[in-house]
C-alpha cells in the first residue's frame, strides 16, 4: 500500500493506493472518496468479542471496513473527523505500535489490530485506558487534532505529556501516570494527571486536546434541562 498525504497541515487527507487485489483496513466512516472498481466489506474483525472490545473499550467502530482493489488497482481517500495532520507510521514485529483512542484511520492488510489495556496513564487522562495495538509489519495511517509532533527519546530520557495530547507511541515504551506536583498544584494549574514517558522509543503528540474541545462546547451549548 502506498500512502500519499494531501492538504497538510490543517485539513489532511490520506490517499491509500492499492495494487491488484490488495486490501486496506479502514476505520468505519473515515472514507472520503474511492476510485471506481474498489469494493468494500464491513465486518466484525476478529469475531464478536474482539469487535466489542475494540468499539466499547478502544473507541473505534464495531465494524472494520476492508477496501479491496480491482485488477487494475485503485485508491481510497481517508480523513479524520477533527481538523489536523495525518502521518504514516511503520509498525514492525520488533517495534509494535500503540495508537490512542480516535487516532487510527487505516492500516495495511499485513497488520493485526487488537484493543489492549494501555495502563492507568490513559485511564486517568480521560482516554479510556485502552489503546489500539498493531502487530506485524506494515503501515498505520494516524490522524491528529491539530499539528503532529514526533519525539525520539533516548535511553533514560523522559518527557511529560497530558494524555489528551498523546496520539501514538512505541508499545514497549515505559509510561507512568502522576500529578504535576501535588493535587492542589494540579487543580490550580488545570493540568491534572499527566503521563511521564521514559525512553528509548518514539512518541507522537498532537497540539490540540479533543477533551478540551468537548469541555468548551459543553460550556457554551444550551442545556437540555
Amino acid at each position: 500500500m502506498q500512502v500519499d498525504i494531501r492538504h497538510n497541515p490543517a485539513f489532511a487527507v490520506a490517499r491509500c493506493t492499492l495494487a491488484n487485489g490488495e486490501h486496506a483496513k479502514v476505520e468505519s466512516g473515515a472514507m472520503a472518496a474511492m476510485s471506481d472498481g474498489v469494493t468494500l466489506d464491513a465486518k466484525m474483525e476478529g469475531g464478536f468479542m474482539k469487535s466489542l472490545r475494540r468499539s466499547a473499550l478502544g473507541g473505534n467502530s464495531f465494524f472494520v471496513t476492508t477496501y479491496t482493489s480491482s485488477v487494475d488497482g485503485g485508491w481510497v481517500d481517508v480523513a479524520a473527523v477533527l481538523p489536523g495532520d495525518i502521518t504514516v507510521i511503520q509498525s514492525t514485529p520488533e517495534r509494535p505500535l500503540a495508537v490512542t483512542r480516535g487516532s487510527w484511520l487505516a492500516n495495511e492488510q499485513s497488520l493485526a489490530m487488537d484493543t489492549q489495556w494501555g495502563g492507568r496513564s490513559n485511564l486517568f487522562g480521560g482516554e479510556g485506558g485502552f489503546v489500539s495495538k498493531f502487530d506485524g509489519s506494515g503501515q498505520v495511517v494516524v490522524a491528529s487534532y491539530g499539528a503532529l509532533d514526533q519525539h525520539a527519546l533516548q535511553e533514560g530520557q523522559r518527557m511529560v505529556v497530558d494524555s489528551g495530547h498523546l496520539v501514538a507511541y512505541d508499545a514497549h515504551i515505559a509510561m507512568q501516570a502522576r500529578t504535576t506536583g501535588g493535587i492542589m498544584k494540579s487543580i490550580k494549574s488545570g493540568e491534572g494527571i499527566v503521563v511521564e514517558i521514559t525512553g528509548p522509543g518514539l512518541v507522537w503528540t498532537q497540539s490540540r486536546n479533543p477533551n478540551q474541545l468537548i469541555g468548551w462546547l459543553s460550556s457554551v451549548l444550551p442545556s437540555s434541562d
